[in-house]
């Protein structure tokens, strides 16, 4: 290796580490903050908490690689163009492209580096870090209730509230307070026939024990207790009670849902970020030919209920002679009335079928491009390094500035770009608004013919915006103008 590709390469690897290490770190602690609150202090040891944190860097690992490479190329050249080393080099007959070839080298290398950790470390990471949290939420399951929506993880039971807030109780027992909190009671199998409100409540668990206690404060409380009626007056003769309470509390079984203390039990392997590129390619053309045969189910029972195979073509001897036109000019009234309610009716059905089985159909559907999407992310994402190193190495030979001031700016723009082009991208295609090939690659697309144009412009000694290209015509004209009234 030459004196000058170890300078250059030197001159890249040590802010690459640096910013590598900086993003890396600040990353972890954003996933540390939104998950210490629902850890912490709820009897995991310490040792499960830095593994859950491992695993966060396994999986944050992939993302910080190309923030690194963008900043560092930035401020390696940005640097070389401050000191007039670029210069230095040009005037020995070095060129651009020869100066930042080592460097190109070493950015293959590192998307190498970031496929292979997408394709196997981060599956694994994904695999272990949701099966270390579901375990942790089994071990405390007050854990698992999240505000500002229906929570149906405890058995027979449909809770929402508005705010939680957890504190460490007497004894060693966990205490959430709750405010706003609205709780369906399914657990008699006879649907929705009891409703508790109330202004604020607690949850008070205890590790090991099979209940979970519900004090409610300042509330109402309806239940309905006839089966059920088929009448609107019957059910309006349903018996049914209500009453406010200052207090009220009951237990939930939640021994179910507990399960054993093995907090490195791995239940839940079927996501689609858990999955190796391969695996991801056996699993699509299965969950396609679900799919597929979901489709051809559901048009068979239309085709069957519309009776269309009743509809076929008679020969020309076998047609009546002075048949109208307007098909139902053909019957007399009651028939006429008889066609339309049969017509109305299968339309109706139709309609209710394709209503009930829409659902169903947008999930399996939703769930197939979950899996196609990441397939072509996997592949698109590894080289975001390269892609954004062809956008940082000539930013930085432009601008010329060094250090953390500028090229951090520039590097946080243009990287919030292409992470929001591709999640704008992936949001998309999953729902199927483009295919998932186009959505994985949306935000390649859109950066890489910037890299070009940076490139080039690099390469020519210009600048970014070559503002005399828009200024100098108006100035000349302008001129011409005075000179002309002069004369």
């Amino acid at each position: 290796m030459k004196i000058l590709d170890r300078y250059i390469l030197k001159t890249f690897l040590v802010p690459f580490i640096a910013t590598f290490l900086i993003v890396l770190f600040v990353l972890v602690m954003q996933v540390l903050w939104q998950t210490f609150e629902n850890i912490a202090g709820k009897g995991i040891s310490l040792p499960f908490i830095l593994k859950f944190l491992y695993y966060s860097t396994l999986i944050i690992t992939p993302q910080a690689l190309p923030i690194g490479v963008l900043l560092s190329s930035i401020m390696a050249l940005g640097t070389l163009g401050e000191n007039y080393e670029f210069a230095a080099a040009k005037s020995a007959g070095i060129s651009l492209q020869r100066l930042v070839r080592p460097l190109v080298f070493l950015t293959m290398l590192l998307s190498g580096i970031n496929f292979l950790f997408l394709n196997n470390v981060y599956p694994y990471a994904v695999l272990k870090q949701k099966n270390l949290y579901l375990n942790i939420k089994k071990k405390q399951p007050a854990l698992a209730l999240v505000p500002g929506s229906f929570n149906s993880d405890l058995p027979g039971f449909q809770i929402k509230f508005d705010e939680k807030f957890d504190e460490e109780g007497k004894d060693g027992k966990e205490v959430s307070l709750l405010k706003k909190v609205l709780i369906y009671d399914l657990t008699a199998g006879k649907g929705n026939q009891k409703v508790i409100t109330a202004e604020s409540g607690k949850i008070i668990s205890e590790e090991g024990s099979r209940y979970m206690t519900f004090i409610l404060y300042d509330g109402y409380y309806y239940q309905e207790h006839v089966k059920s009626a088929k009448t609107v007056l019957q059910r309006k003769k349903m018996a049914a009670s209500n009453a406010t309470f200052k207090e009220y509390e009951f237990n939930i079984d939640i021994s179910s849902v507990t399960g054993d203390d093995d907090l490195n039990k791995t239940d839940h392997t079927k996501n689609f970020m858990m999955l190796s590129l391969n695996q991801l390619g056996d699993t699509i053309p299965d969950l396609k030919a679900s799919y597929d045969e979901a489709l051809l189910l559901k048009s068979k029972n239309l085709y069957a209920t519309a009776v269309a195979r009743d509809l076929y073509k008679y020969p020309d001897s076998l047609k009546a002679e002075n048949i109208n036109i307007d098909v139902l000019e053909n019957f007399d009234l009651q028939s006429k009335i008889n066609v339309l309610n049969s017509a109305t009716t299968k339309i109706e059905r139709t309609l209710s079928s394709i209503k009930n089985n829409q659902t169903s159909i947008k999930f399996k559907r939703k769930n197939l491009n979950f899996f196609d999407t990441e397939y072509y992310n996997r592949i698109s994402f590894s080289l975001s390094c390269l892609i954004l190193f062809f956008i940082g190495a000539p930013l930085g030979s432009i601008i010329r500035k060094g250090g953390f001031g500028l090229p951090m700016i520039l590097a946080i723009a243009i990287y919030v770009t292409y992470f929001f082009s591709n999640t704008f991208g992936k949001n998309l295609a999953e729902e199927s608004s483009i295919t998932s090939f186009l959505g994985s690659w949306a935000s390649a697309f859109i950066m890489i013919p910037i890299g070009i144009i940076l490139t080039r412009r690099a390469t020519k000694d210009k600048g970014i915006f070559n503002l005399d290209a828009i200024t100098q015509p108006i100035i000349n004209f302008f001129k011409k103008i005075f000179t002309t009234k002069e004369a």
